[in-house]
């Protein structure tokens, strides 16, 4: 299975037609994915926070919108995600790759994937965590709920759902 194409199919059969990516090595397959899908309008952001104002206007607009982004920019997104996604009840489907787990080459990962889903807890953001490559065969239903519910939902993929570091 191609997980890339089944997560970008699945955004098309939920009619998410507006996305923005912040670059991720982890997340590149799918990027490259959306960018190639004519169904999905691709804005590239320079930061986290900026990306889900773009969501927050697609969505004002009409569109359905989701947002690719790294775990650790998980902290300059707080006050975005608290008083304009929540407040507004925007549905934002967040597709985040969860940095910073066993055999992260990357130290300074490391201490955001610590505080990673205590943030999103704390914000009280239903969390779904993909560490195995069938897990992606809830992604249609998370982005079912996310829509019906109204509200942000985070999806962490970490490298073993990604097939690993490249050590594996």
């Amino acid at each position: 299975m191609n997980i890339d194409k089944k997560i970008v199919d699945d955004l098309v059969a939920n009619d998410v037609s507006f996305v923005t990516t912040v670059p991720c090595k982890q997340l590149a397959g799918v990027i490259d994915e959306v960018e190639n899908r004519k169904e999905i309008f691709h804005i590239p952001s320079n930061k986290e926070d900026e990306g889900m104002g773009l969501c927050a206007g697609a969505f004002m607009g009409g569109k359905r919108p989701m947002i690719i982004m790294q775990n650790t920019a998980i902290g300059v997104t707080l006050n975005t995600l608290a008083t304009l996604t929540q407040f507004y009840r925007m549905p934002l489907p967040m597709l985040i790759s969860y940095r910073g787990e066993l055999r992260e080459p990357v130290s300074c990962q490391v201490e955001m994937a610590v505080h990673t889903k205590a943030l999103l807890a704390q914000l009280n953001i239903p969390t779904y965590h993909f560490h195995w490559q069938k897990d992606v065969e809830e992604f249609d239903n998370i982005l079912k709920y996310t829509f019906m519910s109204n509200k942000p939902v985070a999806i962490l993929t970490d490298a073993n759902f990604w097939g690993g570091y490249g050590d594996q």
